[in-house]
């Protein structure tokens, strides 16, 4: 059991290693050599668990995708409390707080970018647009929206959300709860009806609930 569990840290360390150096240098320019050595572990230890470069970004994408994917599965708060409308406000607050302090989540959203030949199971920033768009979907339903066209709406989430994100890479103060929070205090008062407006926080519930 110890050397199985030994056999886990030693993947985990490659797996963070390898996130920082992909984030701080680029994936093209990153060595195998150096993601070891940040590590801690032999050149040998690495190869045992990834047999090439291309094998540990897909292992960072693997990660990130389970960490995006606990981020997006949140529970929704019920309708009187903005239901679908403020799960997409928490979503989008949560995704920019993993983005600016989860190095493996932010370099698994870099590599559908920068590493064609590791993009499994689809470029997160794509993952990202059809969890807009499904969210978007509930909350029309659910009869949160306004007479907002849900397509323009999806567009203007996703744009400033990646756009943050993207500014964030050079100036985290694009990732503050603050900024997100006042894009969603001009923006619900144009797409939320008059009741799920009186219901949604623009901070997020789950900010306001820790």
């Amino acid at each position: 059991m110890a050397k199985q569990e030994r056999a886990v840290r030693t993947r985990n360390a490659l797996i963070q290693s390898a996130a920082e150096l992909f984030t701080q240098d680029g994936f093209e320019s990153v060595s195998l050599s150096a993601v070891s050595s940040r590590a801690g572990v032999s050149n040998g230890a690495l190869h045992f668990h990834f047999p090439s470069k291309a094998a540990l970004a897909a292992a960072v994408r693997d990660a990130a995708t389970r960490r995006f994917g606990r981020i997006t599965s949140a529970e929704r708060p019920p309708p009187q409390l903005g239901g679908s409308l403020q799960a997409l406000v928490d979503t989008s607050h949560a995704l920019l707080q993993g983005l600016r302090h989860d190095v493996v989540l932010r370099a698994g959203f870099e590599l559908g970018d920068r590493a064609r030949d590791v993009r499994r199971g689809g470029d997160l920033y794509e993952r990202w647009h059809v969890w807009v768009e499904d969210a978007v979907v509930r909350a029309s339903r659910e009869g949160l929206l306004s007479d907002v066209p849900p397509r323009d709406l999806v567009a203007t989430v996703v744009g400033a959300t990646v756009g943050f994100a993207a500014l964030g890479e050079g100036d985290v103060r694009w990732l503050s709860h603050t900024t997100l929070t006042r894009f969603w205090s001009l923006l619900l008062p144009r797409i939320a009806s008059a009741p799920a407006l009186r219901g949604v926080v623009a901070a997020g519930r789950r900010a306001e609930a820790s």
